[in-house]
């Protein structure tokens, strides 16, 4: 490498330098030290296609202080510089690289770029982290960083997210990504982030990999890892459940045969407390516990009884045998399997019993069944208020009080659906269920269905159509609507549909607040004015048109996304997919 002083006017920033050729650095903290002694430390240049002009590959601040103090007094003709070999693009970008982490660490989304560019030079992980002084493992993370949507990345550049929610997003699916993105640009809706990150991409609590007491190896289900290469967990808990719980057993059935006289089991979630028990050696007695974390983390305690039964032995009291369990938790998950086969495929032969065991599961709920009701939020009190006193709510009422009354629920409670209290449970409701007739069951199925019908969804809109819902019998327009409408060009369509283009033109120029006062008069038939009848806004009829073309309206574009389905067959016909 040559070292030899160039003048600046023969420099440019090369296209491989790690901090861009185009952005215009921070000059902050270099530009005085320049002003005050000059350029100190060699720029890296090398030969750009002739041997008058070089370009910089390390050293872009010094020289555009360089440049601007050479603007202010005219003094800097030449710059130091350190000329490499030309062509070799990695071997200058590693020398920009290195010299910029030397002076100031660059933010880990250049250092990706650069690392990334690096790879396609030809630079294998191993080479980059021997260069550069860093682990496999830190370069492997921030290569990963490249699995990322561009704007989480450009996010992670601003700071806009923090580095322990990057790293969770780099689990992500490319759909899952956007779906967050979308989240974060919802008002309405928070973006998971840090540990509730990756709770929320992986449906639920989130296990690791290293609290298997079983072989990976001989794991059937999903593990999934972040890009960083860090962290391994289980894509399904159940499935980790049911493994981990065999091991336990297994582990358990060693320790009998080790001659310990019993081993407990704790139930998932409590803490084993050593105040609460005293040591016992095997041959006294001493048993195991076994203590499973939420976590799936599981620990053995060896050689312990509880206070309670170490006071009944001081006295001399006699102390109940363990019983040992007829079979092992694994037999019995192999009993329970094949039982569980049998039952469901008989079922097949029983449609009405299936009927009555969905629409009790849909009510009661099991530990594989999760209804949420539609909560019918409402942005208002006015709103609410609206909602409730419409005759729609009140039939729904109606029949959903008959349904209580059917099922001998208590009459005041606010739904069908989780409203079961028995003390048989799921079991109690379905046996119930078995003792109505199929139109009974179908009743209360409609109630269950009407109460978790998502509100503002696609589904609304097909259902609406295919019933011939028509608004005009069930919804009267009132103030909570027309409060609402403060649009002036929005408010003129509604002038025209209610009293006519001639009163609409006349009135064109009034204020939104006068033309809601012509709307009004019209619908109710006061101030003089010819009662509108069964007026229903276009956003509200089914199916739905908007007034405008600068679209927003919710209901029309959840209606053209199922508009195509509506055509629908009847009852038992095939359908023929596009």
């Amino acid at each position: 490498m040559e070292l030899k002083h160039i003048d600046i006017a023969r420099l440019c920033v090369s296209p491989v330098n790690m901090r861009g050729a185009k952005k215009a650095p921070d000059l902050t903290n270099i530009l005085p030290s320049v002003r005050a002694r000059g350029v100190l430390v060699p720029l890296i240049v090398r030969q750009n296609g002739s041997p008058e002009t070089y370009e910089i590959v390390a050293g872009k601040r010094r020289y555009h202080a360089a440049l601007a103090v050479a603007g202010e007094t005219d003094g800097i003709a030449s710059l130091p510089c350190a000329v490499m070999e030309a062509g070799d693009d990695a071997a200058a970008l590693e020398a920009s690289l290195i010299e910029n982490i030397a002076r100031l660490d660059p933010d880990e989304m250049t250092r990706h770029e650069t690392f990334t560019r690096l790879v396609r030079e030809g630079r294998s992980v191993e080479d980059i982290s021997l260069t550069f002084g860093l682990t496999t493992l830190q370069v492997k993370r921030t290569l990963a960083l490249g699995n990322l949507l561009p704007r989480i990345r450009n996010l992670y550049r601003a700071e806009a997210i923090d580095a322990v929610t990057v790293r969770h997003l780099t689990l992500a699916s490319k759909t899952q990504q956007r779906e967050w993105l979308a989240l974060l640009d919802d008002d309405d809706h928070h973006a998971p982030v840090g540990q509730n990150l990756r709770a929320w991409l992986l449906g639920g609590a989130t296990i690791s990999t290293k609290a298997a007491l079983f072989e990976l190896a001989d794991y059937g289900g999903e593990i999934v890892s972040d890009l960083f290469g860090e962290e391994r967990y289980f894509a399904c808990a159940s499935d980790f459940w049911t493994a981990q719980m065999t091991a336990v057993e297994e582990r358990a059935e060693a320790y009998r045969e080790a001659g310990w006289p019993e081993v407990v089991i704790l139930e998932r979630g409590p803490y084993f407390h050593t105040w609460e028990h005293e040591r016992c050696p095997k041959r006294k007695g001493g048993k195991v516990y076994a203590v499973i974390s939420h976590r799936g983390e599981v620990t053995f305690h060896e050689g312990y009884i509880t206070i309670k039964e170490a006071r009944k032995r001081e006295k001399g009291e006699t102390i109940a045998k363990p019983i040992r369990p007829e079979i092992s938790a694994p037999i019995q998950n192999y009993v329970d399997l094949h039982r569980h086969a049998a039952v469901r495929a008989a079922l097949l032969s029983q449609p009405s019993m299936a009927l009555r065991l969905m629409v009790a599961h849909a009510i009661a709920g099991s530990s594989l069944w999760r209804i949420d009701v539609e909560r019918q939020r409402a942005h208002n009190d006015a709103i609410a208020e609206s909602v409730e006193s419409s005759a729609s709510e009140a039939l729904f009422d109606t029949q959903r009080r008959a349904v209580l009354a059917l099922l001998g629920f208590d009459p005041d409670t606010p739904t069908v659906t989780n409203g079961y209290a028995g003390k048989h449970g799921l079991p109690g409701l379905f046996r119930q269920l078995m003792t109505l007739t199929d139109d009974a069951v179908l009743d209360i199925l409609a109630i269950v269905m009407g109460e978790t019908l998502e509100a503002g969804s696609a589904m609304v809109e097909l259902l609406g159509a295919m019933l011939n819902v028509d608004m005009a019998k069930v919804w009267q327009a009132d103030d909570a609507l027309l409060d609402l409408v403060r649009d002036r060009e929005v408010v003129g369509y509604l002038v025209t549909e209610v009293a006519g283009k001639t009163v609409a033109a006349a009135n064109a120029g009034e204020s939104v607040k006068v033309q809601r006062h012509i709307v009004r008069d019209y619908l109710a038939g006061t101030g003089g004015r010819a009662k509108a009848e069964n007026w229903v806004p276009r956003w509200m009829v089914f199916p739905p048109t908007a007034y405008t073309e600068r679209g927003g309206v919710g209901s029309v574009e959840r209606w053209n996304a199922v508009a195509g389905l509506t055509n629908t067959p009847a009852v038992g016909q095939a359908v023929e997919e596009d």
